[in-house]
């Protein structure tokens, strides 16, 4: 070997131990520096016609584990969809307050029905009213506020979203624009890694929001794709956005990095914008919709009892809610009897007339009276009245009025009552209600697949289709038919050329309340980005009126208000019941009854047909049983989601631990290199001195 060749090996050497001298000392000066990791050097042997000749840097890395990468990437994920979860249950448990404390929503339900009970042993104490009517305004201004409050929280997770996603984007263009950087350095020869550890921790703050999969350039940086291979970032950098249309499910989109234009449905599992997708579609509306249900269903209960009672002296007008139905189909489809009674101040009845839906027929005072059809029921009541009141129906509103001083008393036969979808006549009509609602909840419209649907034909309703990941598939655009029976409005939407028929379908139940149901193994969500629809002039949309869409079902908790006819004088409570087995000119509707209040204090205990809300299956149950099995629901949710949370955090602090283990900076480790570098760098020098020595002995022979 040459003078030459041992110099050049030498010198090689030197120039090695000299390069992982710098990086050792970079990684000790960097052992405390968040998110560096550590550098090694690759080196490899110079060969020169079958003989070593020195050694050659190859590369300097970093100390990377792509397997314990993505393990790490995950694990953050899952901690950011499950951490967002959790804070906004646990906020939104705290609306309800604690259920064994004196300040818990469902605790003023109980103090309803015990002012009720206290009113019904003294039913002409005005105090006794006055607070029976502030508790229950007290429950109804509950509901709304916690109602109000879960819109706002949905309305933060739509502004956390929009300014995760505008966060997203950013990160998307460093990490290109960083891939650059890195792959002009691999070209060079130079030490990359400085940019490779900025693109790293950029990375990590990424897959917090979304999950991503990371893969290696083969000239250096990194390609980041979706979970289902959308390109991000690597090639040029994408951009995601949020679409929201009104309070339909919102959905992310991609523009593709060089890709076309055309932005296309970007699906994540997991990551913060995931949970907070999650809370803003799903778990803020599930759980409005089944306070709303709760509410609803406990005014139904209130008003069913106060509907079947009359204050004293009776009432000269009673004006029912808004069905959103026309005459005909509203008076349509009872059974059984009821009563139209006008009573004077003392109770007295002066004109009672029976109603026989059965029959079609009204017999009056005793005699007979006329008979009736559906399209002629008003018409034929105010000839029954013969002067002495009159009955009107506008707008979807049914009302009874009385003249000369009287009353009116609805009240039903005490063997065959009158009887629609379980309510009474004037509890379906709503005409003696304690609690008065802007809405149609509950949504039990008595539509029958016969009967006419009512809406303008060619108004469009748009339907929002989304996956189990909340993914749009697809926005459905259906024309009201030209049909005009609710079969041909069911068959329009169920459709599957130009309806939902290939997700799932609609459904009419036995009380006329419309339901979608996705079809098993294809779990499809539902909801209205828009509804143009009209019943009749002015009427409900079908989505008002069917209350299609969680949007639609997540406001009712805030619907429900006193009637403020009994709120304004609180003798219009009705605490009496009107004796229908009365001798005529006797009363038959005394002061100081309290069966009304006593119906009343025990409607918490009536059986409840409640709908399948916000994952709790359909039941039949009472009051106070569904509110305890409510207050449950919510308490199991936010401390499964806490369990959740800390589970993805133990997790995520694992494989965190042995990322650091095998990325990190060991001391221990780094000063053994150094002294290996050390005594590398001093034998290529006492070589390079050992080879000048020679030089000169030969140079001094000669």
């Amino acid at each position: 070997m040459s003078l030459n060749s041992i110099m050049s090996t030498a010198s090689s050497g030197m120039m090695a131990a000299q390069t992982g001298l710098r990086v050792v000392s970079d990684n000790i000066a960097n052992v405390n520096t968040a998110g560096y990791v550590r550098k090694t050097i690759s080196q490899s042997n110079l060969i020169s016609n079958g003989m070593g000749v020195g050694v050659n840097i190859d590369a300097i890395k970093r100390a990377t584990d792509r397997f314990l990468q993505s393990a790490s990437l995950n694990a953050v994920s899952d901690t950011g969809r499950a951490a967002a979860l959790s804070d906004a249950l646990h906020t939104a448990q705290n609306l309800f307050g604690d259920p064994s404390g004196e300040n818990s929503f469902f605790g003023r339900l109980d103090d309803v029905l015990s002012a009720f009970s206290a009113a019904s042993d003294d039913p002409a104490s005005s105090l006794l009213r006055t607070q029976a009517l502030s508790r229950v305004d007290d429950f109804l201004g509950e509901s709304s506020r916690i109602t109000a409050a879960l819109s706002n929280l949905g309305k933060d997770v739509d502004n956390r979203i929009a300014t995760d996603v505008e966060r997203v984007n950013e990160l998307l263009k460093q990490i290109n624009a960083l891939n650059t950087d890195i792959t002009r350095a691999k070209v060079a020869g130079s030490d990359g890694t400085g940019s490779e550890n900025v693109q790293g921790g950029l990375i990590d703050e990424l897959s917090t929001l979304i999950n991503i999969q990371v893969s290696q350039r083969a000239n250096g940086g990194v390609i980041v794709r979706s979970t289902e291979g959308l390109n991000l970032a690597g090639d040029g950098a994408a951009v995601v956005s949020y679409q929201k249309s009104g309070t339909a499910t919102g959905f992310l989109q991609v523009i593709q990095a060089n890709g076309t234009d055309t932005p296309v449905s970007l699906n994540i599992s997991s990551g913060e914008i995931k949970g907070l997708l999650d809370l803003r579609n799903t778990e803020l509306p599930a759980l409005s919709d089944q306070l709303g249900e709760f509410v609803s269903r406990a005014a139904e209960e209130l008003n069913r009892a106060s509907n079947a009672s009359s204050s004293v002296p009776a009432p000269a007008t009673l004006t029912g809610r808004n069905t959103g139905l026309d005459e005909a189909t509203a008076m349509s489809g009872f059974t059984g009897k009821t009563t139209v009674a006008l009573t004077d101040s003392a109770g007295v009845i002066q004109r009672q007339i029976e109603i026989d839906f059965d029959a079609g027929s009204m017999t009056v005072d005793g005699a007979a009276g006329p008979s009736f059809t559906n399209t002629d029921f008003i018409a034929q009541l105010n000839a029954a009245l013969g002067g002495q009141g009159t009955a009107g129906f506008s707008g979807g509103v049914l009302s009874l009025s009385a003249n000369g001083g009287r009353g009116v008393v609805v009240a039903d036969d005490a063997t065959t009552p009158s009887n629609k979808i379980g309510k009474g006549f004037s509890h379906f009509f709503g005409l003696n209600d304690i609690v008065k609602s802007n809405g149609f909840s509950p949504y039990e419209t008595g539509l029958t697949a016969t009967d006419p649907h009512g809406f303008n034909p060619g108004d469009v309703i748009t339907l929002r289709l989304t996956d189990v990941e909340g993914g749009r598939i697809r926005d459905v655009n259906i024309a009201v038919p030209a049909g005009a029976t609710m079969q041909d409005l069911m068959n329009s939407l169920n459709a599957r050329n130009g309806g939902v028929g290939s997700y799932g379908n609609f459904a009419l139940d036995s009380k006329g309340q419309m339901n979608f149901t996705s079809y098993p193994g294809s779990t499809v969500t539902l909801s209205v980005a828009s509804d143009d629809t009209e019943r009749g002039a002015g009427g409900p949309s079908i989505t008002e009126l069917f209350g299609v869409g969680p949007a639609e079902r997540s406001t009712r908790g805030e619907r429900l208000v006193l009637n403020p006819l009994m709120n304004q004088d609180p003798m219009r409570l009705p605490f009496a019941k009107l004796n229908l087995a009365a001798a005529a000119g006797t009363t038959a509707l005394a002061v100081g009854d309290g069966r009304g209040a006593l119906a009343l204090a025990k409607s918490g205990d009536v059986a409840a047909d409640f709908s399948a809300v916000g994952g709790t299956a359909a039941m039949k149950t009472s009051l106070l049983r569904y509110a305890a099995d409510f207050s449950g629901t919510i308490a199991r949710k936010a401390a499964a989601a806490e369990s959740r949370k800390d589970a993805a955090e133990a997790v995520a602090i694992e494989v965190d631990t042995q990322r650091q283990a095998q990325e990190g900076v060991n001391l221990d480790e780094e000063l053994i290199n150094l002294t290996t570098y050390q005594q590398a760098f001093n034998a290529s020098a006492r070589l390079i001195q050992a080879t000048k020595d020679m030089f000169d002995v030969l140079t001094n022979m000669i």
